[in-house]
């Protein structure tokens, strides 16, 4: 995806794409940081591994010797205030090390009694970790996987965190338990820092609050995080700067600037405490308010950025809106995009629904099968799969035919109603009240004229390009009496103004793009040549 389409994409909904931060420099600056980084990083790494050992022992120091009871008790004593203390200067000593020279605090950090929980925001890097400094080392949620990395594991012992095993199916309940017991101790623990919005952003605007810091509904402390340097080096989102080049950008500098400001306690109202949601909603808009950015509903949602409408989850990056980029620069114009999906919806009717990069490039009238390829990519992981397998078997001179015995499946990869849905959606081609009643018509599988909440999923996750994951509460929304006819479907997509919006806004805006002619009942016609 080039510059221009990556700016179509984050700026869709009106706001940059929170998931994605690309530093930009001029050739000045990628020079001196060039020359300055040579001799900064690495002595600045190997600073910042020097006090990380030097926390090891001391970090261990805490609950040593003690029994397994004494360990789910928070210490008291010298175990208390000496490796605290110690743990607290030597973290002070890496973010130093790192170039963080002066970190400036606003605002007055509130008791344990008058806010158990801390929550900060935005969460944009790694690097947010300096927070722990000013919150004088609050306890922490991690995953009980991290407790096996050196150091890492000898610092959430010290911590006393709470542990979420993946592989333990009650680990969640568990921590819920172990979290409510700690927030509502009255002091007895010591306070708790989260980070709401559960996954780094550009700090543009503030994604949808997770519930779990406000289910306890106890007052919280909100906690901002600035860093007004000329050069964002800091920030690591899903897509964009990596890590490795945010660190070396970081590291790179004299300094890097940050700010920490402390809000005043947020105590809930009775209707904030008796619905947590609404809670976290209410507190995401007072700290979006203070940074003078937007409070939105966007998430990460099982690996994939998304917007939450409703009951719907919307792709910030949409596969159709790719799709269609990819078609547009191999040569394929509007009429061509045309005749491709009539191809591929009598193939829907007639067909094996699975296509693999052979037949979509037929399907298509693409010459060369990279772009089908590439757009067989957007809508199955087993294919992304299968590249990386084949890309492994060229690195290691295994012949393409050896490969293919591993991915056998290769021409079963994607279903192509999902393509020809999310596809024509976008297009702008298709009317879409008549591709509603195609989507339709294409998963009533047993031609009952009735859709299940299962089948709903599909069409659904088809037509928006993204698997939908809570499709009941929309079936039982949009069907009479648990039964989901068409005319049903049609109308409520149609007319509720929630999901007209996203048919309008994410999938057809502007409705560009030539329409096919729609006859009265609402089937499409390409010519004379009935589609659905």
């Amino acid at each position: 995806m080039d510059k221009s389409d990556r700016r179509a994409h984050e700026s869709h909904y009106g706001f940059k794409n929170p998931f994605f931060h690309e530093l930009t420099m001029s050739s000045f600056q990628r020079i001196r940081g060039l020359i300055l980084g040579s001799f900064l990083f690495p002595v600045r790494v190997v600073l910042v591994i020097f006090f990380f050992l030097l926390m090891w022992p001391a970090a261990r120091l805490r609950l040593a010797g003690l029994s397994v009871e004494d360990r789910n008790r928070p210490v008291t004593g010298w175990r208390r205030w000496l490796p605290q203390t110690a743990i607290w200067l030597l973290a002070r000593a890496v973010f130093f090390s790192m170039g963080f020279v002066w970190v400036r605090v606003k605002g007055r950090r509130a008791s344990q009694k008058e806010a158990p929980v801390f929550v900060v925001a935005p969460h944009s890097t790694f690097l947010d970790m300096l927070v722990f400094n000013p919150t004088q080392l609050p306890t922490v949620v991690s995953r009980s996987e991290n407790t096996s990395i050196p150091v890492i594991g000898a610092l959430l012992e010290f911590n006393q965190a709470v542990l979420v095993s993946r592989s333990d199916p009650d680990s969640r309940r568990k921590a819920v338990a172990q979290l409510t017991e700690r927030i509502t101790s009255n002091g007895y623990w010591p306070q708790m820092l989260m980070f709401p919005e559960g996954t780094t952003t550009n700090g543009k605007t503030l994604i949808k609050f997770k519930p779990g810091a406000f289910l306890c509904g106890v007052p919280v402390q909100p906690v901002l995080l600035r860093y007004p340097n000329k050069l964002d080096t800091v920030r690591w989102t899903h897509r964009g700067t990596t890590w490795v080049e945010a660190l070396w950008h970081t590291a790179s500098q004299l300094y890097t600037n940050v700010t920490v400001e402390f809000l005043p306690v947020y105590n809930p109202s009775p209707e904030e405490r008796n619905n947590p949601n609404l809670y976290a909603d209410n507190v995401q808009k007072l700290m979006a308010k203070a940074l003078g950015i937007p409070a939105t509903d966007n998430v990460m949602e099982g690996g994939v950025p998304v917007h939450k409408v409703g009951h719907l989850s919307l792709p910030l990056l949409s596969p159709g809106r790719e799709a269609l980029t990819l078609l547009h620069k191999a040569g394929l114009g509007a009429s061509e995009v045309e005749a491709a999906l009539d191809r591929m919806i009598d193939r829907c009717q007639s067909g094996p629904l699975s296509v693999g990069a052979e037949d979509l490039a037929a399907l298509l009238g693409l010459a060369d099968q990279k772009t089908a390829t590439s757009i067989c990519g957007l809508y199955s992981k087993v294919l992304r799969g299968c590249l990386l397998l084949r890309r492994l078997c060229d690195v290691m001179s295994i012949t393409l035919a050896s490969s293919a015995l591993f991915c056998g499946f290769q021409e079963k990869v994607a279903d192509l109603r999902q393509i020809y849905l999310n596809v024509a959606a976008h297009s702008g081609l298709v009317d879409i009240k008549s591709l509603l009643r195609t989507a339709f018509n294409l998963f009533d599988e047993e031609g009952t004229g009735i859709l299940i909440a299962e089948e709903l999923s599909g069409l659904m996750g088809a037509l928006l390009g993204l698997r939908q994951h809570h499709i009941e509460e929309l079936h039982s929304e949009i069907s009479s009496g648990g039964w989901l006819s068409q005319d049903h479907f049609v109308r409520a997509l149609t007319s509720h103004p929630t999901y007209q919006k996203v048919l309008s806004e994410h999938l057809q805006p502007g409705q560009s793009g030539r329409q096919l002619q729609v006859n009265n009942n609402g089937n499409m016609h390409k010519g004379n040549k009935k589609v659905i």
